[in-house]
Parts: C-alpha cells; sequence; structure tokens
C-alpha cells in the first residue's frame, strides 16, 4: 500500500508548457484524499517551488534543493543540510572558469537568497528565471565575499559541454568526498543545471529521511520523476515510475516507464499503483 507519493515537478508534474494539468491536480487530490501524503521533490529553491505547486491541495511537503532542504508548505523545517563554507570555497576555486554560470543559494526569508557576481543573465535559458526572482537576487563582487554563512548550494547553469566541464571540475576535486553533484539535462534546449550540496543532500537520501520520520517503509513509498537527478530517488522508492519525456538513459534502468508529461503520464501512473 503507498502512503507517501514524491513527485518531481519540471517535466513530471508539469507539461512541457509549464503549467499543471488538471488530471495531475485531480490526482494527486484523490490521493490526498486517501490519506496518502504528497511530497514535491525538486531541484528548485523552496520560494521558487511554491508558485509550481500553488494549484495543489495540503498537507504538503517540500523538499527542495535536490533534497537540502525539507519542509513543510506552511514553513515548518523538517531537513536543513547546509553546505560549509570551506567547502564552498574549495567549490569555488576549482571552477573559476564557469564563474559566469554560477550562484549561490542562501536559506533567508526574503532579499539575498540568490547571489551571483558575474552571472550572464541575457542567456535565454535565465531571463525569465531573472524575471520571477528578481526581488531575491543580490549582486555582489565576489561570490568569495558573500559567503558570511553556509549556503544551502552552489548552483551552475549554461550549455550541456560546458556543465559536463563544471562536473568534471567538482567531482575530481579532493573535497568531492563531503559534497553531492545533482545533474539535471534539457538537451532539447543544450541547457544543464549542477547543483552541488553538502554530502547526503539528495532527493533520494532526504525522502528516505521524510519517510522514516513519518514512520513510513520503502515499499510504501512512490516516487515518479524524469531526470538524471531523480535517479536515486526513483531507484529507493517501492515504486519507481519514470517519465515518457526522459531521457534515454534514465528510461533504459529498468524501472517502469509511463506516459509523457504531455500525456498525462503522471496520472496514469498515480491511478494505476493506487487503484484510483
Amino acid at each position: 500500500m503507498i502512503k507517501l507519493l514524491a513527485v518531481d515537478v519540471d517535466g513530471t508534474l508539469l507539461d512541457s508548457r509549464g503549467r499543471v494539468p488538471r488530471e495531475n491536480i485531480e490526482v494527486l487530490a484523490a490521493a490526498a484524499g486517501r490519506g496518502v501524503r504528497v511530497a514535491i521533490v525538486t531541484g528548485r529553491s523552496y520560494s521558487f517551488a511554491l508558485p509550481a505547486v500553488a494549484a495543489l491541495r495540503d498537507p504538503l511537503l517540500l523538499i527542495v534543493h535536490n533534497g537540502a532542504i525539507a519542509r513543510e508548505r506552511a514553513g515548518a523545517t523538517l531537513v536543513r543540510r547546509l553546505l560549509p563554507r570551506d567547502r564552498a570555497r574549495a567549490v569555488l576555486a576549482a571552477t573559476l572558469d564557469w564563474r559566469a554560470s554560477a550562484v549561490m543559494y542562501f536559506d533567508r526569508p526574503e532579499a539575498g537568497q540568490i547571489v551571483s557576481d558575474r552571472m550572464d543573465w541575457t542567456h535565454p535559458n535565465r531571463a525569465r528565471f531573472r524575471d520571477r526572482n528578481r526581488t531575491i537576487i543580490d549582486e555582489v563582487a565576489t561570490l568569495e565575499e558573500a559567503l558570511t554563512e553556509d549556503p544551502i548550494q552552489l548552483a551552475f547553469n549554461g550549455e550541456l559541454m560546458l556543465m559536463r566541464g563544471v562536473l568534471e571540475a567538482v567531482t575530481g576535486h579532493p573535497a568531492a568526498r563531503g559534497l553531492s553533484v545533482s545533474v539535471t539535462e534539457y538537451p532539447h534546449r543544450d541547457f544543464s543545471l549542477v547543483d552541488v550540496n553538502v554530502a547526503g543532500a539528495t532527493k533520494g537520501q532526504t525522502l528516505a529521511g521524510v519517510a522514516a520520520t513519518l514512520g513510513i517503509l520503502r515499499h510504501e513509498v512512490m516516487a515518479i520523476g524524469d531526470n538524471h537527478n531523480d535517479r536515486d530517488m526513483l531507484e529507493w522508492a517501492g515504486v519507481g515510475v519514470v517519465m515518457g519525456n526522459a531521457a534515454e538513459e534514465l528510461r533504459s534502468v529498468g524501472l517502469e516507464v509511463t506516459g509523457t508529461n504531455d500525456e498525462g503520464g503522471l496520472a496514469a501512473a498515480v491511478r494505476r499503483h493506487l487503484a484510483l
């Protein structure tokens, strides 16, 4: 019996136009009505995730920043794993060549949640994000000077090959043993995100911890996602479902594959496993 349903946002809950289809809203409401806890598990920040899930009913858990933070929608914090400043400095030193693609996130109530120094906001895949988050972005002289407290994460984004260079630089660094690195790729847009968190802050590990806190066993958890950063969550869950729009690599790992995010794949999978 499924007691906890973990749902990714982009490419899973949202369709290709960035909207939540009515059938997804209805099926998640039906699941919640059966007593199933619903957790939104995303690489987005807490404030950036909230608008995407506004139509979903409570109670709703949000696991954000690829597992670094877990909160109730009302704001109560369940998990908070910050990146120690010394490790953040080491990553910044190893990635100077990609500084125009880098930002830092902090766990702050409003202004200064996102900090950048040389980010190129004119990039077409960044402009809308900046418009939506303008009030919480601070431009600083250097990211190093902004490290007055432990950040949530360092985040890089840009073209696929550029971000693969970031990934190599970070994972090859001596500090990598104390880090979790999550990758999200959108080949059709030639765009990728590389998020650097403290070790243990992944979607799968945080979902496992939240489930344990709720007294829910692994085989009672269902997870649905579409990208590389979802893989440990999908493989940990008792029922892991891959969206039909996922990369071939993820669709080939042996997990159940449902329809795409434009074909009602999320709703179909939830109905099937919860007999809705």
